[in-house]
């Protein structure tokens, strides 16, 4: 049975733009009956500040107005909501301009007098062009490289439960609250976040709250008007209107003054801000994104941070974890820098030695995946032979081999097992080594390609 328009309409956000609001709100309340979310603009300025503001799937507006047209209203539709569909309304002297505005890419017009019928029909399938679009996005997604979204490289099982939390996190308007060590990418979690969002077209606004000073923190989130203290020669646009319809990244917010949590909280509960020094309100509409690398749990006992206002931050929670329990990601990590940095300094490296490799595996990372991009655009940077080896290394992994605080933690189990059993765990922990490359697992291991394949499947390794 096909989907009804009420039934698959939900998803789809609706503006309508026209100078007629009684036009306007007819519209709107006929989309509105078969489950289309409208907003109502009745002028072609507020049309295109409601485009540059907030996220919308299809846009619905008139072609002749004051001020600022349809063409207009089309331009910057096609700017800030690239995604969208724009529908075209014209009386019938203007159809020739409504159809130079599908050639400049409107989806269709809908001439006057307007039908619901008529209406409703255009409106779906504007609205099925934009699924479509979206089906093929999320296809691309999975067709994405092998270890990969969004630039964020892993396979291991964690790691696989963080980013399946993600992608269900991101297409929603939920606070998400981020936490893990320094290093281990909080950061791109959040552009993550908001890249598979209904706000991708938007600004992504990070600003790291230990790096601006405590009495400015404010400022930078709400700014000011010009005299609100000695420095402030001049009106300023804070955090929150410069990333008004997108997202606003507050990263190690744990460092937050606690004046500055009592003013957020508020933010946060009624969507709207005023500068620092004036009594005007304005209405915003950002998604917040905060991280931290502390226990807010423990700065709440400490009285550092406010309750509420974590709980308003921790509607959802994303916890990265460290390195060291992900060893399976190493490898991948070590291959996708090392791409990045040979194509940044321009220079052909082939790839890693065993030993080097073996020592990025078993090494603790104490700086996450930060001090693995480092070591490796170290490498890369001083490597001479196109094969990075351990003359290579940074001063922290080089010198005598370190204990393989891997293995010497995980064979307890096998003491007194059959030697096969031994072998397996070999050939398992070798092929992690080599990012699942066989005939460099083989030559690490010291046997053939035809052996190697010969164990695989006698132990049924896949």
């Amino acid at each position: 049975m096909s989907e009804s328009p009420a039934a698959s309409a939900t998803t789809i956000r609706v503006l309508i733009v026209d100078n007629d609001p009684a036009l306007a709100q007819a519209m709107a309340e006929s989309l509105e009956r078969v489950g289309y979310p409208c907003q109502v603009a009745t002028s072609g300025p507020e049309g295109v500040r409601h485009i540059e503001q907030d996220a919308f799937d299809v846009v619905i507006t008139d072609l002749v107005m004051n001020q600022v047209d349809g063409m207009e209203v089309l331009a910057r539709a096609k700017e800030y909501l690239p995604d969208a569909e724009v529908i075209m309304v014209t009386g019938h002297a203007s159809v020739p301009k409504a159809v130079e505005a599908m050639q400049q890419g409107a989806f269709n017009f809908l001439e006057k007098p307007i039908t619901p019928n008529r209406l409703r029909a255009v409106t779906e399938r504007a609205a099925d062009a934009v699924r479509l679009r979206r089906d093929n996005f999320e296809l691309n997604k999975r067709l994405d490289e092998r270890f990969g979204f969004d630039g964020i490289i892993y396979t291991s099982d964690s790691m696989k439960q963080v980013m399946d939390r993600v992608k269900r996190i991101a297409p929603t308007d939920a606070t998400v609250l981020i936490t893990g060590d320094s290093g281990t990418g909080k950061e791109l979690i959040a552009q993550a976040i908001h890249q598979n969002s209904p706000r991708k077209g938007k600004r992504l606004l990070p600003l790291n709250c230990a790096a601006v000073a405590g009495n400015l923190v404010e400022s930078e989130l709400f700014g000011h008007v010009k005299g609100a203290y000695t420095d402030a020669r001049t009106d300023r646009v804070g955090a929150f209107e410069y990333a008004n319809g997108g997202t606003l990244f507050l990263d190690e917010v744990g460092e937050m003054p606690r004046s500055t949590q009592t003013k957020l909280l508020r933010v946060l509960e009624e969507n709207r801000i005023s500068r620092v020094g004036d009594n005007k309100p304005v209405d915003v509409n950002v998604r917040v994104l905060s991280a931290t690398n502390r226990s807010l749990e423990e700065a709440i006992a400490s009285g550092d941070f406010r309750e509420d206002l974590y709980y308003r931050l921790k509607v959802v929670t994303v916890a990265l974890p460290p390195l060291a329990d992900r060893r399976e990601d190493v490898v991948p990590l070590m291959e996708h820098f090392r791409r990045q940095f040979a194509k940044h300094h321009r220079k052909n490296v082939e790839r890693f030695s065993s030993d080097v490799r073996r020592r990025f595996y078993e090494f603790p990372w104490p700086g996450n995946v930060r001090q693995l991009r480092n070591a490796v655009e170290t490498m890369v940077v001083l490597d001479a032979d196109g094969i990075l080896g351990v003359d290579d290394l940074p001063p922290e992994l080089a010198g005598p081999e370190p204990p393989c605080a891997v293995a010497s933690s995980g064979l307890d189990h096998l003491v007194g097992q059959p030697m096969d059993a031994y072998e397996r765990h070999a050939i398992e922990v070798t092929l992690k080594l080599t990012n699942g490359n066989r005939e460099e697992a083989a030559r690490m291991l010291g046997i053939g390609a035809r052996t190697l394949y010969r164990k695989l499947e006698k132990y049924g390794i896949n």
